[in-house]
């Protein structure tokens, strides 16, 4: 098995066996449909502030979410998570989050052209041009920073190939609502388990995005964040190495009057599977997933642990990082087998010859 066949395209943080019960599904699914339609008659200006308190109860109810908070907040910030100020930001947050809910449910009442209308910056157009120049496919990585609806409908209303990879693994009757506002306005939806798919846009020279900051995973690729050791998913390096792709990384702000100020990074390219190409493609995206966090920090929206629990941990990925820019796999010291399908998934989907009928 090759080097890159063991780097395997890793899943989002959420797990297929943390799945909800049948009937919190359907109750989550009749509490969006209720409040989606209620906001749509409703003013920003009065629905956002009373989420907002809301969301900021749970965090102060819900300790092991609180504590996911401030640890990746005291690591934005470099201070303790403890430390008022991190709670501070926190509570920011959990108030912010409550824009994107809002726009989340209002803005599949709005044409795609009035969506698209919302995105000020060159980022969208400079990512375009980029693709067009090229002439290949582009991955587009973000993190969960402002609003990523409203840009994606942006890149789909001008007329590009817009996809989009998502978990429809938690809540699959939401992911079918939110699918079908996004198919709307053009912006294919692709589950990450459907890795062929995947591979076959980018083999037909499309864009395809993906969001990066799902949570810490000991099986990612190791990259420094803040200063400190953690993981991204391999997936966007190791589908530009095996692709071809270009990889640009978007940034997304809210500004004023509830629209999106949107910029990018320097395109650039893997150029192969080596575990040293693989771990330097990665940390590029990291450090550029942290200058889009620095420059918004309250509206980075990614509520799960970002880094490692332990020293330990953070020393391994450290040995790893090292192992891999020395050219050796870097593999964690224990196989995650949850991942196995996915992994041989992945495999499968390589081997396909490009051009082969999905």
């Amino acid at each position: 098995m090759t080097e890159t066949k063991n780097r395997k395209l890793e899943a989002p943080h959420r797990r297929l066996e943390t799945t909800p019960p049948r009937f919190v599904e359907k109750a989550a699914v009749i509490a969006y449909r209720a409040m989606a339609a209620a906001l749509i008659h409703l003013p920003p200006g009065l629905t956002v502030p009373v989420i907002g308190s809301f969301n900021q109860i749970s965090y102060l109810l819900w300790p092991k979410k609180r504590a996911y908070s401030n640890a990746n907040f005291g690591r934005v910030l470099g201070l303790p998570p403890g430390h008022p100020r991190v709670r501070r930001m926190a509570l920011r947050a959990y108030r912010e989050y409550a824009h994107y809910m809002v726009e989340l449910m209002r803005l599949p009442a709005l044409p795609a052209e009035e969506v698209a209308k919302l995105v000020e910056g060159d980022g969208v157009d400079r990512i375009a041009g980029a693709w067009q120049a090229h002439g290949k496919s582009m991955i587009v990585c973000a993190g969960h920073v402002g609003n990523n609806e409203a840009v994606a409908a942006g890149v789909a209303w001008r007329g590009f190939p817009a996809n989009v990879v998502a978990d429809d693994s938690a809540f699959p009757e939401i992911f079918e609502i939110l699918r079908q506002n996004r198919e709307a306005w053009g912006v294919h939806v692709v589950p990450w388990r459907n890795l062929r798919e995947l591979f076959g846009i980018l083999r037909k020279n499309q864009i395809l995005a993906l969001l990066v900051d799902w949570g810490y995973r000991e099986d990612g690729i190791p990259v420094k964040l803040f200063g400190a050791w953690t993981t991204l998913p391999a997936g966007p390096a190791v589908l530009a190495a095996k692709t071809g792709a270009n990889i640009a990384f978007m940034e997304v702000r809210r500004i004023r009057g509830g629209r999106f100020a949107v910029g990018s990074e320097d395109v650039f390219t893997v150029p192969s599977s080596s575990p040293a190409d693989l771990q330097v493609a990665t940390q590029r995206i990291a450090d550029a997933l942290e200058r889009t966090i620095a420059r918004a920090p309250a509206q980075w929206y990614s509520f799960k642990p970002m880094w490692p629990p332990s020293d330990a941990e953070a020393a391994e990925l450290e040995r790893r990082a090292a192992e891999m820019l020395a050219g050796r796999p870097g593999s964690p010291a224990t196989a995650d087998p949850s991942t196995d399908a996915a992994g041989r998934s992945a495999e499968a989907a390589e081997a396909a010859p490009v051009g082969a009928p999905e």
